[in-house]
Parts: C-alpha cells; sequence; structure tokens
C-alpha cells in the first residue's frame, strides 16, 4: 500500500477491538454459564409453560437471550477479524487487504446486530450491571469497528 500513515491509526483500533471483543465473550460467557446453571428445570411428567422460550436467561429481560447470543457471535467474529487484521497490519500491502476487510465487515455487521438487541434491552430496562456493561461494550464497538474498517480502506 502505497500509503502508510493509516497503519497506526488501524493497529491502534485494532488492538482495542480486540480487547473490547474479549471483555464481552468474557461476560457473555458468564451470562450463558448463569442461564445454564440457573435457567428452567422440568421435571418428568410435566409440561413447558406456554410462554416458554429456549434461550431463557434469568438475569435479564425478553431480549437478554437474543442479545447475548449475538454478543458472544459477534465476540468470536470479531476476535477472528483481529486476527486477519494483525496479518494485514504486518504486511501492509494490498494482497492482505480483501481478507482483513470482509472478516470485519462481517464482525461489525454482526455487532451491529448484537448493538440492536442491546437497545431492546434497554428499552425493556430490568437487567444485571454485566449485561449494562456488555451492551456498553457492543455499542461502541460498532463504531470502533466501522472505524476500523475506514481506517484500513482509506489507505488503499
Amino acid at each position: 500500500m502505497a500509503n502508510g500513515q493509516m497503519k497506526p491509526v488501524a493497529a491502534l483500533l485494532l488492538f482495542l477491538n480486540f480487547c473490547m471483543y474479549v471483555i464481552v465473550l468474557g461476560i457473555g460467557g458468564w451470562a450463558v454459564n448463569k442461564a445454564i446453571d440457573h435457567g428452567f428445570v422440568i421435571g418428568p411428567g410435566f409440561e413447558l409453560p406456554a410462554h416458554f422460550s429456549p434461550i431463557y436467561f434469568p438475569m435479564g429481560n425478553a431480549a437478554t437471550g437474543f442479545f447475548v447470543t449475538f454478543a458472544l457471535l459477534a465476540g468470536v467474529v470479531g476476535v477472528a477479524s483481529a486476527i486477519a487484521g494483525i496479518n494485514h497490519i504486518r504486511s501492509w500491502n494490498a494482497s492482505s487487504l480483501p481478507s482483513a476487510a470482509s472478516i470485519a465487515g462481517v464482525a461489525w455487521t454482526l455487532t451491529l446486530l448484537a448493538m440492536g438487541f442491546a437497545c431492546k434491552e434497554i428499552e425493556l430496562e430490568i437487567r444485571n450491571a454485566r449485561l449494562r456493561t456488555m451492551e456498553a461494550f457492543l455499542i461502541i464497538l460498532t463504531a470502533t469497528q466501522l472505524f476500523y474498517i475506514a481506517a484500513i480502506h482509506g489507505s488503499a
């Protein structure tokens, strides 16, 4: 790539995004563990309630299950995006850009979807501090991932 001025900006955003995606994965993992441990248990001979949801999370509201599921997906793809981004930052040429840009775009799209569920969860209120933290991280990640995509494309 002819212009290396965006390389430090892209590297900083990549590091920031990686750290935030790892935090989202940690909180999301905690939420899934708690849902598995304290979820809905039904004994033999009983029937499921009419409004039973297979993604029931006891610590939030109706949007929590969808939010945590898509946040975990966005986190895993975001970490994969960071790995591809490290390769692109190292070589910083036109042949490494397509793979880094495409996985970054997929990660941003999943992060945007998870942010939508975060907004719905905020609207429904009832949630704990860890879920609020994960909501904030995903809202911030939506912007920083988009800036990262712009930074790696800006130098092309």
